[in-house]
């Protein structure tokens, strides 16, 4: 489906939220603003942290979270929906019902544990991962999420062996590069490779990147040209980051020109 071109790409956001603001649905509707979209949000659950580490977590009820996506959809729409933190497998079953028909591209960020390192999913939430893996355009997993997957195997085994279009993101393994690599059941690998941005403010960018292709596919382009938008808005953002925190701190999200993204 492609998006009306004289109107900004509506993107729904299903999300936890960050108080501190740089991961999570403040840095969702930070991202798709800043792409020129219009964001919409379900949120999912509360979190209590800051670049440090997760303090706390409040879920909210699964009829909360599916009167949020409803209230959107049946008055203004969706072009794309960025899936992220669930919160729990009772949320997560309910958020996969709400967009098993939904015919607009959907990017799943299998959230399991924040860049500090607090779990956000336990095993009952992962096991739903399945049948959102099996809806969504692209799933975007770093490199232990992807392992908790099942690594390659795993992905190519899912919807009845057709396997899942994912994103291996390589933000978290060793070396000066950094490779992330899309896969597409019966299509070549594209990969991207490109030298490490060494910093500590990487809090949010796996949010950021699931939210910067969600936009890029809303507007109508082909996913290849999604997720190279995607990254480079993150790359940007990274290298824009205020220095805020003492521990791992946001993204520039604002200081990032909108130039070449479109």
């Amino acid at each position: 489906m492609t998006a009306d071109p004289n109107r900004p790409p509506r993107v729904l956001v299903i999300a936890g939220s960050d108080s501190s603001g740089g991961a999570g649905i403040q840095a969702d509707i930070k991202t798709v603003t800043m792409l020129g979209g219009y964001a919409m949000t379900a949120i999912t659950a509360v979190t209590a942290q800051n670049t440090r580490g997760v303090r706390a977590v409040e879920t909210l009820s699964p009829d909360f979270v599916a009167a949020q996506i409803d209230g959107c959809l049946e008055d203004i729409g969706a072009d794309a929906v960025k899936v992220g933190m669930l919160g729990s497998a009772d949320i997560a079953e309910v958020v996969a019902d709400r967009l098993e028909d939904l015919p607009c591209p959907i990017v799943f960020d299998p959230v399991m544990v924040a860049t500090s390192g607090s779990v956000l999913a336990d095993p009952a939430t992962v096991e739903v991962f399945d049948w959102l893996m099996e809806l969504a355009a692209l799933t975007t997993p770093n490199v232990p999420e992807l392992a908790a997957l099942g690594g390659p195997e795993g992905m190519k085994a899912r919807n009845d062996g057709g396997g899942v279009a994912y994103l291996a993101k390589g933000g978290d393994a060793e070396g000066p590069m950094v490779e992330d690599r899309l896969v597409r059941p019966g299509m070549e690998d594209v990969v991207w490779s490109e030298a490490r941005i060494v910093t500590r403010h990487t809090h949010g960018t796996g949010c950021t990147l699931s939210s910067a292709i969600a936009t890029h596919l809303g507007r109508g382009l082909r996913l290849e040209d999604a997720v190279a938008l995607g990254r480079r808005f993150v790359r940007e953002a990274m290298m824009q980051a205020p220095g805020f925190g003492l521990g791992n701190g946001p993204l520039g999200h604002q200081a990032v020109s909108q130039a070449g993204q479109n």
